[in-house]
């Protein structure tokens, strides 16, 4: 089943859902193969729906569901077998969270958080977003490794990709930890990295 119809047939089973529209590239029209699915979700009642995201969201059998720590709005962020992304967007106000601390327990955060923005990046290059492009990994670069401690900028998509392994491997090593590798090799394999 289509995604334009998978995702509001999850989430309006809450009824502070009022409504799911497909926002940004795919419903304009412009999307590249790579691009995000965007949906703007309505309710009168955001803490009940973001309560109950984790539970509503498991129709479509996430491989990574997190909110955005990043975003300006209110965005819970998934990523789908096959390395599709699916973000769902409330519009409201929201303050970004501090840069992550790297514990045993926000590792596994970190990872999807990182995979996301990759394939988010991946789409933007492919779409000829440049000076986007370069602005968002100077900022993932900062937001994430230079917290894994990579202190150099990366120079492209791939060399960003080949630090956080090696930084990655490091932290698992050192928190006594293992992230599953699924969704890394799934995000990957869509950009033929």
């Amino acid at each position: 089943m289509e995604l334009t119809v998978r995702v509001p047939e999850a989430l309006l089973r809450h009824g502070a859902v009022e409504k799911v529209e497909l926002v940004g590239s795919r419903a304009a029209g412009t999307a590249v193969t790579l691009s995000d699915w965007d949906f703007l979700v309505a309710t009168d009642d955001f803490d009940a729906v973001a309560q109950a995201l984790p539970q509503l969201v498991e129709p479509l059998c996430p491989l990574a569901r997190q909110w955005d720590p990043l975003g300006e709005h209110p965005c819970y962020m998934l990523m789908l077998t096959g390395a599709i992304k699916v973000d769902l967007i409330f519009d409201r106000r929201y303050e970004p969270a501090p840069r992550w601390v790297v514990t045993a327990q926000t590792l596994p955060r970190i990872d999807a958080h990182f995979w996301d923005w990759v394939l988010w990046l991946g789409a933007k290059r492919g779409a000829g977003k440049h000076d986007l492009f370069e602005s968002e990994l100077e900022k993932l670069s900062e937001h994430i490794l230079t917290v894994l401690g990579v202190e150099e900028r990366p120079a492209s998509l791939e060399d960003a990709v080949g630090r956080y392994g090696s930084a990655l491997r490091d932290a698992e090593e050192r928190l006594g930890v293992k992230v599953s590798p699924r969704l890394g090799a799934e995000v990957r394999a869509r950009l033929g990295l």
